[in-house]
């Protein structure tokens, strides 16, 4: 076992099987990724009137690629999370067009959080902490399709999953869809919610550790992951929950998280934007009922643990 490390000094915010790799690697080699912060752009200091002039076609700016000696298609990469180093903050936003309540929200809005050990505490509200809980927003391979692709959706290849299980202590399978596999990682989160409700987490700069083996003939359709318990280190003070019925899903999803900020804004001290950002970052969207036609039920689950 070799064990390899990719500053950041080069990034890749594109999916191309054509990219010449930064790396090659023996199957059960260790490599440490220097990860910025998701788009390479934004600073601790930064405002919202910054974060307006962020470059959107460089959304993520992803550590990478990696060749793995002896993959085929028709393989998979094992990647065991080992370790994921914060760098002391994070941030959070929301912005016109995207998101799941974009038709709520046009308009931009920046957040900052600062990260001490394992707690993360918001720069606007005092009663507000969560536990560092990190995870991998992007891993992904090369696309087995010729050209040049887009890291914001996520694809075949896995890419932009925002998995909050992806975290130290997990395993990923990946499918290899071309020679060499060509892994890429980055995107990284200080915390989130099930959902990313508004598009972000705390998303923030890391050094990622992972391990890396070849698994011949696995066939994989997608990315499959196994993560260790406790699911979040939030499950200690109950959750205030709001639910929404009816027969469309999606408007079910943006109803539940509606409710919840019309709740959040009510009880504790926060404006709808910031309400809106910590139901990204610490709140669950589930689908709770999908058997009783024709309505089907989402709830949105808020950890009180979250409020000091």
């Amino acid at each position: 076992m070799t064990e390899h490390f990719l500053d950041d000094s080069v990034t890749q915010p594109f999916w191309d099987n054509s990219i010449e790799p930064r790396l090659e690697i023996e199957s059960g080699d260790v490599v440490v990724f220097d990860c910025q912060e998701p788009n390479g752009q934004i600073k601790p200091d930064w405002t919202v009137a910054d974060y307006e002039k962020v470059d959107r076609s460089k959304i993520h700016a992803l550590n990478g690629s990696v060749w793995v000696k002896g993959a085929e298609s028709g393989d998979a990469l094992e990647i065991d999370i080992l370790d994921l180093q914060h760098k002391g903050w994070g941030w959070s936003a929301h912005r016109a067009g995207i998101g799941l309540l974009a038709e709520d929200f046009e308009y931009a809005y920046f957040h900052q959080w600062r990260i001490a050990d394992e707690t993360i505490r918001s720069t606007e509200l005092d009663h507000i902490s969560l536990p560092y809980e990190p995870h991998t927003g992007v891993v992904g391979v090369a696309p087995r399709e010729a050209g040049r692709f887009s890291t914001f959706p996520p694809r075949e290849n896995g890419g932009n999953m925002d998995v909050r299980d992806m975290t130290i202590g997990s395993t990923i399978w990946l499918p290899v869809l071309v020679e060499g596999a060509l892994f890429a990682t980055g995107d990284c989160h200080a915390a989130q919610g099930q959902g990313e409700v508004c598009v972000t987490g705390i998303e923030a700069p890391m050094t990622v550790t992972m391990r890396f083996k070849l698994r011949k003939g696995l066939n994989l359709p997608e990315a499959q992951l196994r993560r260790p318990s406790p699911m979040s280190k939030l499950d200690t003070g109950g959750y205030h929950i709001t639910t929404a019925q009816g027969p469309d899903l999606m408007l079910n999803a943006k109803n539940a998280v509606r409710y919840m900020i019309d709740w959040l804004e009510a009880n504790h001290c926060m404006n709808r934007s910031q309400a809106y950002i910590l139901c990204s970052v610490a709140g669950d969207l589930k689908i709770s009922s999908i058997v009783a036609a024709p309505n089907w039920v989402v709830s949105f689950h808020m950890p009180l643990a979250v409020f000091r």
